[in-house]
């Protein structure tokens, strides 16, 4: 790294969320290029050559980027509506309107949904995208387009759906793809955009939506096909009674067993909400391996119920945080997710001692990596690993008075993020992108979802 550009970040606390937990009440961070040189506590090294800028970071906390696990881009256009709803009943208010949805619309949403993510710290996204209207454009590139311009390390779930309304599923038959032409086209997605470099910005993921709007046959061949290519496997899993119910009348089964019979559980899988599991299904997934991408806001919002995070973290299951859609979390922030997924598990068996704050943090950063399968090049602060490095600013009033600083972050008001880098680019700062607009995304985003609802009005 020689002759790489060096920035050099110093005076601030870190935690590195290593798996050590190691932190620094001051110290210091070099990035060389797109990889982190060196860290430690007290003053950088003297005689670092090519450095090129060095941040102050008084009164900040250094963490690793946040790391989103689940969302659903296309929904930063439907948000506000049906919001007195369960998941069953919510999905049939929306799916009618999400079944207009065109590639102007899907690139809009993206850019949306990522630059309210960036700017509160994420710095690793994902995207389960699903609704595949025929005619419609190219909606995974447009989606790839957004994040590769706003700047984050992005993975695309590539979804589908075969189950339509005459089959028995949620969605209209018009908005679901066959069989064939779903394989076909997330196979194609795979070989053009999936990149497995150690410092990949984008890669793509096999991802059926869900038991009640796929067939079993997706899901069987899906997963073929996810482990011929080489890539990873998503899907939404025990969200609900509902589809608990749903799946024992469909298969037999519950849903944890239904996946297991479809080659749909292990380590290069991870599954979205996993709220109602018993006791033999989080034990499955530590066996195999299975992540699990933790939705607390949505889960609160669809009223679906407290997942049992410390039971899977203690069993050794993968966890991360997941924003979800923004039609069922309309903050769309993941850094909010810390404070709630620790809130919220807190009202579950374990009470005070379900989860604490650094746990929370490991949630959102570390755990979001495992699930991604990336915690080799991020998630925590290491030497060797991606520049991907946050500074949070924690000494104004919502957090001065706190001294712990990992504390103030979790428990205490969203904190404002001074620094943001991506690959050693930095792309937040003092709060506001500098890759994209805003203020122009919030007016695209605005009239692309007025012409999405006049065209769901016209149905």
């Amino acid at each position: 790294m020689a002759a790489a550009q060096r920035i050099v970040i110093e005076n601030c606390s870190i935690a590195t969320v290593d798996a050590d937990d190691t932190e620094y009440a001051s110290g210091y961070l070099v990035l060389a290029g797109n990889r982190i040189e060196a860290l430690g506590a007290g003053s950088a090294p003297e005689g670092l050559e090519n450095v090129v800028r060095r941040i102050d970071a008084t009164g900040h906390l250094a963490t690793p980027g946040l790391i989103n696990t689940h969302h659903h881009f296309y929904q930063w256009i439907t948000r506000g509506l049906a919001t007195d709803h369960n998941l069953f009943d919510w999905l049939v208010a929306l799916y009618p309107i999400w079944a207009r949805i065109d590639e102007p619309m899907a690139y809009t949403a993206a850019r949306g949904s990522l630059a309210m993510m960036a700017r509160g710290g994420v710095t690793t996204a994902m995207d389960h995208h699903y609704v595949y209207p025929r005619g419609t454009g190219d909606l995974s590139g447009a989606i790839i387009r957004a994040a590769r311009e706003t700047g984050v390390r992005f993975t695309l779930a590539r979804g589908s759906m075969d189950r339509g309304e005459s089959d028995g599923g949620l969605p209209p038959d018009f908005a679901v793809e066959s069989l064939d032409g779903a394989l076909a086209a997330t196979e194609a997605t795979v070989k053009e955009h999936h990149d497995a470099s150690f410092d990949a910005m984008t890669q793509v993921a096999v991802a059926p939506c869900s038991p009640f709007s796929v067939s079993t046959e997706l899901m069987r061949n899906a997963a073929e096909l996810a482990r011929r290519l080489g890539v990873r496997l998503h899907t939404h899993g025990s969200e609900t009674v509902e589809e608990e119910k749903f799946c024992h009348e469909l298969f037999g089964m519950g849903p944890t067993d239904y996946f297991e019979s479809t080659g749909w559980l292990g380590e290069d899988v991870w599954m979205a909400h996993c709220v109602h599991m018993n006791d033999s299904d989080i034990a499955a997934f530590a066996r195999t391996g299975t992540g699990v991408a933790h939705c607390p806001s949505s889960n609160a919002r669809l009223a679906a119920g407290i997942a049992r995070v410390p039971d899977m973290l203690a069993a050794g299951v993968p966890v991360g945080l997941g924003v979800d859609g923004t039609a069922s979390n309309e903050s769309g922030e993941l850094h909010t997710e810390l404070r709630n997924a620790l809130l919220i598990n807190r009202l579950g068996a374990h009470k005070e001692s379900a989860l604490n704050a650094r746990q929370a943090l490991r949630l959102g950063t570390h755990g979001g990596a495992r699930v991604l399968g990336r915690a080799a090049e991020t998630g925590s602060l290491e030497a060797g690993k991606l520049a991907d490095v946050v500074l949070w600013k924690l000494d104004t009033l919502a957090h001065a008075s706190i001294a712990d600083p990992v504390t103030a972050l979790v428990f205490g008001a969203a904190a404002p993020v001074t620094a943001s880098f991506v690959n050693g680019r930095q792309i937040v700062a003092d709060g506001r992108l500098l890759t994209v607009d805003e203020d122009a995304v919030a007016r695209a985003t605005r009239d692309e979802a007025r012409r999405l609802a006049q065209l769901a009005a016209q149905r």
